[in-house]
């Protein structure tokens, strides 16, 4: 903690003292009631915002001895509740206005004092940037004329063998550097001429206010970032000042410890210090033998009132050493209050989802970055709250790289995301016809067929390239962006509100979505397929086996962004239940408007940081999106709806639909199959037998052949020849 200094600290003012002469003051005859005393010109000219406010105060317990800034806007002169405040503020009253001005007058004369004793170094420091200003200027102006970048034109077209290109690019360059060295002859020859007169001719003031004004100037012009010429002579910091005492009533106020038993005493791992960006305090602290991290967590509220602060300020972060140890950061100012402005995407420069994207900042301002590749994000929260906004930011990065294959699925057919027909290979409004989508359902079916394709059409790719393209057999970012294996696009599907896909009003479409969707969830992010979910009812869907589905889709997720929840049970859907026994309660963040883009970021990393997501509204995300949309122009890589394709499917795709059913199976049964379809699919497969998918499938150049399953042994298919089916008829064309 910042100290204050020895000299000159006036004593506290003994505000109970203050008080008993009020009250004796109140019951003297003939005073009108709740007629306040003023302090005393003494106390008064004691008062100094120059000086910390120091909440807790080393003083004895109880004294109330703390300094009260009185010319501080907004302040309410120390009363009890309901005492009428004093018209004329106290310092202005005619007895104290002579404190008043003998106050502000030291305080100017401090200030004074203090640049007055520090005068010589200001002079050094703007001889200093005055130098580097000139020489700047100097810099600049040489490199102008020697015309930026004109090396590298040159070698770009030596590289290309391009000689006449060289030479129009030398006789160009030789052109503008004969022009623009006579623009700075001429600069300096008038300069040459007209200095010398006009010190002849102008007033001995007007020359020195020029020259004042000139090395100001120019000692502007080279000043280095972030530093000023003169210093601070007075700061006020006004903060919780935490001592051990202080921290040590909280925990034995929380129910942590006992003071009077060795074995229970709360210790210190560290000393109390402020952090690194000096927002707050900080300190390790060792719980007794047999408390843990559960046992804290569950006690933030009472730490926070043990150290008199809000519960936002204070924030508890595990230690890898012990699990009884554990970091307290107690922030001078609710952090999670303050935005932390907009997304450094409206520069509008293309992004990659092979790096990671700036999602926000967390509660000590520390910069939050995601990872997209190889997993997946579920997003949760009530309606408002941020959620939306918070899933977009995300779409907009992906957005950004215009080799990525991004595909919406809006099943609340909102405003939100409709500009995202400028960039979407695919994009879905609602679950029934409406002006943005005349027929969403069939509309999404094709879209997961298409993605099921897309994601064993990959996998095919890659088990047939070299080691040295395809280390691992995972896809690269070379891969990804090599215009010969176009099938090879990272895709990223974005669901909001993907509930309404599992309790449409069809229970057949139910069972369809919801196998395919997992399906997807399981073997998409290893092909390169980033799946965003967002929902405000992440629980309590379908029945049987919708439901049993739902929940496996969206717990797995591996990274999950709850902002304020409605509930315990909605918190621990979108966290899971291990992120509420480790104390993270998405409906016990704060509510207020100005808390809208704060969640619990859980499984990104070791740590579970709480974000204040960057800010993309409307009007940005629009221009964004269209800057995306010339990105992929440009690179032609456009395609899919945004590129005017019209997306299509046939009524039965039975190739799909049997890898669909087989899920991670290897092979199947031709019965087992058949029973799966019928069971999954019943709107088109309802009745059908072994013998006729059997048949269908060896049709379409699927071999039959022995599968032992269960323990038996009976004709059936592989998944790998249902996949090379399905890669043959696409090279084809059938």
């Amino acid at each position: 903690m910042s100290e204050l200094p020895n000299e000159n600290v006036p004593e506290p003012i003994d505000l109970d003292a203050h008080r008993a002469r009020r009250d004796d003051a109140s019951q003297t005859p003939g005073d009108a009631a709740g007629k306040t005393v003023p302090l005393s010109a003494g106390e008064v000219e004691r008062m100094d915002t120059a000086y910390e406010v120091a909440l807790d105060d080393d003083s004895e317990p109880g004294s109330g001895k703390v300094l009260v800034p009185v010319d501080t806007p907004g302040l309410a002169v120390p009363v009890t509740p309901g005492e009428r405040l004093p018209i004329i503020p106290v310092h202005l009253l005619p007895q104290n206005l002579r404190a008043t001005v003998r106050r502000a007058l030291v305080r100017s004369g401090h200030v004074a004092a203090f640049h007055a004793v520090r005068s010589p170094w200001y002079g050094a420091k703007l001889t200093w940037f005055a130098g580097r200003g000139f020489a700047r200027l100097v810099r600049n102006q040489l490199a102008w004329w020697w015309v930026p970048n004109s090396f590298a034109l040159e070698q770009k077209a030596a590289d290309g063998n391009e000689l006449k290109e060289w030479e129009k690019i030398h006789r160009e360059l030789k052109r503008t550097r004969l022009w623009r060295g006579g623009v700075l002859a001429a600069q300096n020859i008038g300069l040459a001429i007209s200095a010398p007169i006009a010190l002849n001719a102008a007033p001995g003031a007007v020359v020195a206010l020029a020259g004042a004004g000139l090395v100001a100037a120019a000692a502007h012009y080279g000043r280095p970032a972030g530093q000023t010429l003169v210093g601070t002579a007075v700061v006020a910091p006004r903060f919780r000042k935490l001592n051990s005492d202080i921290v040590l009533r909280a925990y034995y106020a929380a129910g942590l410890g006992k003071p009077d038993r060795t074995d229970q005493e709360i210790r210190f791992g560290s000393q109390m210090s402020r952090d690194a960006r000096n927002t707050g305090s900080q300190v390790l602290v060792d719980l007794p033998y047999g408390k843990g991290w559960s046992d804290v967590a569950g006690a933030r509220e009472k730490i926070a009132s043990g150290l008199d602060v809000h519960v936002n300020q204070v924030f508890l972060t595990p230690d890898k050493t012990s699990s009884r140890r554990h970091t307290l950061f107690v922030s001078d100012r609710d952090p999670l209050a303050v935005p932390v402005g907009r997304t450094d995407m409206l520069d509008c420069k293309p992004r990659s989802v092979w790096r990671p994207v700036k999602f926000g900042r967390d509660e000590r301002d520390n910069p939050v970055n995601l990872s997209l590749l190889w997993a997946s994000l579920l997003i949760g929260a009530q309606p408002r709250k941020g959620k939306t906004f918070a899933a977009r930011l995300i779409a907009l990065h992906a957005a950004l790289d215009p080799y990525v294959k991004l595909i919406v699925v809006d099943g609340k057919n909102s405003p939100d995301w409709l500009a995202f027909k400028k960039v979407a290979h695919r994009i879905v409004f609602g679950t029934h016809p409406n002006p943005n989508d005349d027929d969403p359902i069939e509309h999404l079916r094709a879209i997961l067929d298409e993605i099921l394709a897309h994601i064993d059409r990959v996998n095919s790719i890659l088990t047939t390239l070299p080691v040295d393209q395809c280390p691992e057999g995972k896809l690269t970012e070379e891969l990804a962006r090599d215009p010969r294996h176009p099938d090879l696009r990272v895709l990223m599907l974005v669901m909001e509100e993907f509930q309404v896909y599992f309790e449409t009003e069809d229970q057949a479409v139910n069972k369809e979505f919801a196998a395919k969707l997992s399906r997807i969830q399981a073997v998409g992010p290893s092909a390169g397929v980033i799946i965003e979910s967002c929902s405000q009812k992440p629980g309590s869907v379908g029945a049987g086996d919708v439901a049993r589905l739902f929940t496996r889709y969206r717990d797995n997720h591996t990274n999950r962004f709850a902002l304020r929840c409605g509930n315990r049970i909605v918190s621990e859907a979108v966290l899971g239940g291990d992120a509420y026994q480790e104390g993270f309660d998405a409906s016990k963040l704060p509510v207020g408007d100005e808390y809208r883009g704060v969640g619990y970021l859980y499984g990104a990393s070791d740590a579970t940081p709480t974000v204040r997501t960057f800010l993309a509204d409307h009007t940005d995300a629009d221009k964004i999106l269209t800057a995306a949309r010339a990105h992929r122009e440009r690179l032609g890589t456009l395609t899919g709806e945004a590129a005017g394709e019209e997306i299509e499917r046939a009524s039965r795709d039975v190739l799909a639909d049997v890898l669909t059913v087989m899920g991670v199976d290897s092979a199947a049964h031709w019965d087992t199959i058949a029973g799966r379809l019928a069971h999954d699919m019943p709107e088109q497969y309802e009745g059908t037998t072994a013998e006729a998918i059997s048949a269908q499938a060896r049709g379409l150049n699927v071999p039959s052949v022995n599968v032992k399953r269960d323990g038996a042994t009976r004709k059936g298919a592989k998944a790998d020849d249902i996949r090379a089916a399905i890669n043959r008829r696409a090279a084809t064309g059938g």
